[in-house]
């Protein structure tokens, strides 16, 4: 293994020092260049137009004798020994996938067509791109995948025995967790040789996850752990064995309960003939059927959720990309919903017609003379109207279109809550504070018109700043975004620096955001001022050298403080107390593709925004009460007083209560029998 690593590094290091023969410089290249495989499937992506373009597999296109990469030849085919390559065409996209045919179980005896060690396979593997006899671009792949492992020993029938965990630990080595190997740093391992453990024996795991599953406890007579033994301790310790450890406890099996399976159905009634009585801010939305009224809505990880529920005083807009083979259809339209106070509304549902495919269809691949097509959802907006906890109505509109086979659609779904008092649609800002999930109010109090935004990016197409588009930034809602800068080797460091500047300062048209979602432009109490700092410079030269060009402010950061102010009719009032904005540089460098023919490379510029409560008051100071009762807190101090007779309290399990009671009743008559007898009147008492 230590061979074959060494070789794809010197490969590597080959292939970056000297330009590909045969390669001609162009705007076409793959995306990664260079992929180490560790599986059975790997992809990249050809950017460029593909139309024309011929698409091959070369394996250990590399001179034996040599090592150096053989001349391209573009008369190869979609197939090379175990490999297969796979392209799905697009627009100016193609995803080229590359995949092993073969088998990964380990040999067994008499057995072909199989890996007979555990490193299967170590294979050299080039893609090419071509139109005609010229090569437009070349992907390396370095391919060092193992033997899948399995089983292969009798099964046994028979029952699995556990021992009691109260008086046994069912995991004696926690960190032995690979069958049939060794796991580094982990001691206890007996699948580990001697000469594998003298590797590690200096950085062993320690503690329970070791193996040191009965550690002594802080009583016990024989531990050393404590830095300070107060001089009482030998007198009040306790003698037991490791056997009686406490962290046995840590293993007792409590009630046995049955996994619940997650439902969308939920009871409207918390206890019989107790009513529904109202919605609160966040609060899912109820059907007539006693389940979650769910639109489409984005997850954590960026990837559509179809059944999502709606959360009450919460807006969103969000686009999901779907096909005609995975398309679903979403929630009837017809089901009604709970008002908020056990009655039940219908929907206002109007259908149009699309007439702009163009705006939805984003991806279109080369559709034959007859393909499928189906009438299909491609936006869907709820308007809630909404009073106190109740909701008063809902209009949907929905937008239908065509959906033909080999097309990817882009859907959108909006849903916004409008009080009851709005007009046109439009808000009157009768709530005092911030609702999440609606846009921050910005203003630029400093012009003639002060509306102001402030955004975060919203990339399109490959990800440039070019054609990025804005969407504001909602409260409540951290975000992450940014989009992508095509900058020339030969590009002016201070040019650079401006161009950055710029795109990011585009975000923020404004010098004041909001206290709260009513603020009125005249009124200069009801905003706060944007704190800026400036990006960092600190003049470094580079000395002429091209390609490089420190302090690039290459990241926004947007903190904005807020908290809690009070409620109005149950609904938390949000209002922010402070916004900063600040840049973070980075050190930007040329990055040199294969054969380095290209003149540009990218610099990806980055916008984050982050909420932060605080408390609206500050807390309140600590009492003497407090600071006195501390010295009493075991957690907190060495000498834990309120332990002083640990022996004969119910904490004590080492023995039944009733002998350490007379233990420890017999034991204080030593005390004070001592406390008699040490006395001088005592003394002449006896004396007579």
């Amino acid at each position: 293994m230590g061979a074959a690593g060494l070789g794809a590094l010197l490969l590597l290091l080959l292939l970056r020092a000297a330009p590909c023969p045969g390669q001609p410089a162009g705007d076409t290249v793959f995306q990664p260049s260079f992929i180490h495989m560790s599986g059975q499937r790997v992809n990249s992506f050809f950017l460029g137009n593909s139309s024309g373009v011929n698409f091959s597999i070369i394996v250990s296109p590399r001179d034996a004798e040599t090592g150096k990469l053989q001349l391209a030849n573009c008369s190869r085919s979609k197939r090379a020994g175990d490999w297969n390559l796979d392209v799905t065409p697009g627009v100016n996209t193609s995803k080229v996938t590359v995949s092993l045919s073969r088998t990964l179980e380990l040999c067994l005896p008499n057995a072909t067509e199989c890996c007979p060690s555990p490193l299967c396979v170590v294979e050299t593997l080039q893609v090419l791109a071509c139109r005609g006899s010229v090569m437009l671009a070349q992907l390396l792949i370095q391919a060092e995948i193992f033997a899948n492992s399995s089983f292969a020993g009798n099964v046994s029938e028979n029952a699995t025995i556990i021992p009691n965990q109260a008086f046994k630990p069912l995991g004696s080595c926690p960190c032995n967790l690979t069958a049939g190997a060794c796991d580094v740093r982990c001691c206890c391992d007996l699948e580990c040789t001697p000469d594998l453990q003298q590797l590690f024996s200096a950085s062993c795991f320690t503690g329970v996850f070791g193996g040191d599953v009965n550690p002594p406890f802080d009583q016990l007579c024989s531990s050393q752990s404590m830095e300070y033994t107060p001089e009482w301790f030998p007198f009040l310790c306790v003698q037991s064995s490791l056997d009686n450890t406490p962290f046995l406890g840590y293993f007792y099996h409590g009630s046995i309960s049955t996994p619940k399976i997650p439902s969308f159905k939920i009871p409207l009634q918390t206890s019989p003939g107790k009513p529904f009585t109202g919605y609160r801010e966040g609060d899912p939305i109820i059907t007539e059927e006693d389940e979650y009224f769910t639109v489409p809505q984005q997850s954590m990880a960026g990837q559509c959720v179809g059944n999502a529920p709606v959360a009450y005083l919460h807006n969103f807009d969000v686009k999901c990309l779907t096909s005609l083979e995975s398309y679903k259809e979403g929630l009837p339209h017809d089901v009604r919903i709970n008002t908020g106070t056990a009655d039940f509304i219908q929907q206002n549902v109007v259908y149009r017609a699309v007439t702009d495919r163009g705006k939805f269809i984003t991806e279109s691949e080369n559709l034959a003379a007859e393909v499928l097509c189906q009438n299909v959802t491609f936006a869907e907006h709820y308007k809630f109207t909404w009073k106190d906890k109740n909701i008063e109505q809902i209009n949907v509109t929905v937008f239908l279109g065509s959906l033909c086979d080999g097309e990817i659609l882009t859907q959108r779904f909006t849903v916004e809550f409008l009080s009851l008092n709005s007009t046109d649609g439009e808000e009157l800002f009768e709530n005092p504070g911030y609702q999440a999930g609606k846009p921050v109010r910005a203003a630029n109090l400093n012009a003639s018109d002060p509306l102001g935004s402030l955004n975060i990016w919203q990339p399109a197409g490959r990800g440039l700043c070019a054609s990025a588009s804005y969407r504001p930034v909602l409260f409540g809602v951290d975000s992450y975004s940014g989009c992508i800068l095509e900058v020339d080797i030969n590009e002016d460091c201070s040019f650079l620096r401006g161009n950055v500047t710029e795109k990011l300062n585009a975000l923020i048209q404004a010098t004041h955001i909001g206290k709260r979602d009513n603020s009125s432009y005249s009124d200069l109490n009801d905003w706060v001022e944007i704190i800026r700092l400036d990006p960092f410079s600190s003049n470094v030269s580079t000395g002429g050298l091209k390609g490089i060009c420190p302090d690039i402010p290459a990241n926004l950061n947007i903190r904005i403080i807020f908290a809690k102010v009070g409620a109005v009719q149950g609904v938390p009032q949000q209002q922010i107390l402070a916004v900063q904005i600040s840049y973070s540089t980075i050190l930007w460098q040329f990055q040199c593709g294969i054969g380095c023919k290209n003149t540009l490379s990218i610099l990806p510029i980055t916008a984050s925004v982050q909420f932060i409560e605080v408390p609206a008051q500050p807390p309140p100071p600590v009492t003497r009460y407090h600071k006195i009762y501390a010295e009493f807190d075991c957690n907190r101090n060495e000498v834990c007083w309120p332990q002083l007779l640990y022996p004969v309290t119910r904490f004590y399990t080492g023995e039944p209560y009733s002998q350490c009671l007379a233990k420890g009743l017999f034991l204080a008559f030593l005390v004070l029998l001592a406390a008699i007898t040490s006395n001088p009147w005592f003394s002449k008492l006896w004396n007579r």
